[in-house]
């Protein structure tokens, strides 16, 4: 199971308290880049900067009577700061302080999810390099094609998280924009350089351009990287789900002693986490959409897309830190049976060899065609009649005229299906 203490650390970042503070840090912020330009005495910013906190419950107490948020936030705070509060919040606008917090939030959101995806890459890596060497048929349409190694299965996966990595990086930096601009962007009563003030003070960068809020498609990329991320692990969780079906049994999710996979059927051993982790990947295509339709909104803005992200931003973070964590902990306990591999690998009797065959027959110097028929021929009639492959070849006359008994042997081999592994292992990994 995955420790409470992992998904704290997300949620903490969604808590009433947490996005209190951020806001009154960005108050704060802008009071001091305010004093810069002495435009608030610098006894009341002494007195604000000592003096100013919050109360979470009193917030929430004044909001249902102001139905407003960030007023009922200011409102709380000014009664701790006394006369000199008149200096917060001046010239700005909620959205100033909403989206540059709203910045922050998903900025420590994305450093856990991009430790959380390291994390995952470090266990894939490991069990890619155990297996790197053991063969596994291949399939296409989940019918057998040509051998492939278990190391490589998961090699596959590897390198999609890596491209991940690289997209969730490039999605924190593309939300770490705030935004103190003003009612609609134009910095009438808050000049530009308080802006650049708070968001350096902040470690964000400021939006070049903002209108009351800062543009929706910032954070629409944040989503729809965070869904690209679900899809991998549902691809990968799926993966597990059909090498554990029983016609299959080439690896299964590790079941502890006393766990139960059915309520009825004692004898069931259920793929539970990746069938979990395929689910959960649909809401995360759901949130993406949610945040798609949040671009567009009515001229300088409207708030049709601030209840979406008040439900989209936690739940999304939260889930896909969980997805990452339990996909983490499926392929590091991951029992894997190599013996049932290489089982399955034999049951089609050497038909995977048919393409070697048709390639050996064009180097005879039969046309492509003349060498599909003839070696499908044998193919479908081995498919037909649960025959062996080889065997089959070495009867045929018509093959026979071309490759002798020694040829069909040395062509029908396993090695060079498997002699250029270290080359992808090296593009992927490095030397």
């Amino acid at each position: 199971m995955i420790e409470r203490y992992t998904l704290q650390r997300m949620a903490r970042i969604w808590t009433d308290e947490n996005r209190f503070q951020k806001w009154l840090d960005i108050e704060v912020a802008i009071c001091e880049a305010y004093g810069k330009l002495s435009l608030i005495p610098e006894e009341d910013l002494k007195i604000i900067k000592a003096e100013a906190r919050f109360d979470v419950q009193k917030i929430l107490v004044i909001e249902k009577r102001t139905k407003h948020d960030v007023v009922a936030f200011i409102e709380c705070v000014s009664e701790f700061v006394g006369p000199s509060a008149k200096y917060i919040h001046m010239g700005v606008t909620s959205s100033d302080i909403l989206d540059t917090s709203f910045a922050c939030q998903l900025n420590e959101a994305s450093d856990i999810l991009i430790e959380d995806i390291k994390a995952l890459m470090g266990v894939l890596k490991e069990r890619a390099m155990q297996y790197k060497t053991t063969p596994a048929i291949g399939r296409t349409h989940g019918i057998h094609a040509e051998p492939v190694t278990f190391g490589l299965k998961i090699t596959h996966f590897y390198d999609e998280m890596r491209r991940n990595l690289e997209r969730m990086e490039a999605a924190k930096e593309r939300v770490r924009h705030g935004k103190i601009s003003g009612a609609v962007g134009t910095y009438a009563h808050v000049p530009p350089s308080v802006e650049e003030y708070v968001c350096d003070k902040l470690g964000l960068k400021a939006a070049p351009i903002s209108s009351q809020i800062i543009p929706r498609d910032y954070y629409a990329e944040f989503f729809t990287t965070i869904a690209i991320i679900g899809s991998s692990i549902e691809k990968m969780s799926m993966e597990i789900r059909n090498l554990q079906r029983t016609e299959v049994s080439e690896a299964e999710e590790f079941f502890q002693k006393g766990q139960t996979g059915s309520s009825a059927m004692p004898h069931k051993r259920n793929p539970i986490a990746s069938e979990n982790l395929c689910g959960l990947a649909r809401l995360l295509h759901g949130y993406a959409m949610s945040s798609l339709e949040n671009v567009p909104l009515w001229h300088e803005r409207d708030i049709s897309h601030s209840s979406v992200e008040r439900i989209i931003a936690p739940d999304a973070t939260i889930v896909l830190d969980y997805m990452l964590e339990r996909v983490k902990n499926l392929y590091g306990n991951l029992i894997v049976y190599p013996e049932k591999m290489l089982e399955n690998m034999n049951m089609s009797r050497g038909l995977y060899h048919s393409e070697a065959i048709l390639l050996a027959l064009i180097k005879k110097g039969l046309t492509r065609l003349e060498a599909y028929k003839l070696t499908q021929g044998v193919a479908m009639r081995c498919y037909e009649n649960h025959l062996d492959f080889v065997a089959e070849l070495k009867k045929d006359e018509a093959l026979r005229q071309y490759l002798n008994e020694a040829e069909i042997e040395s062509t029908c081999t396993n090695e060079h299906y498997f002699q250029h592994i270290d080359t992808i292992y090296k593009r992927v990994y490095g030397n």
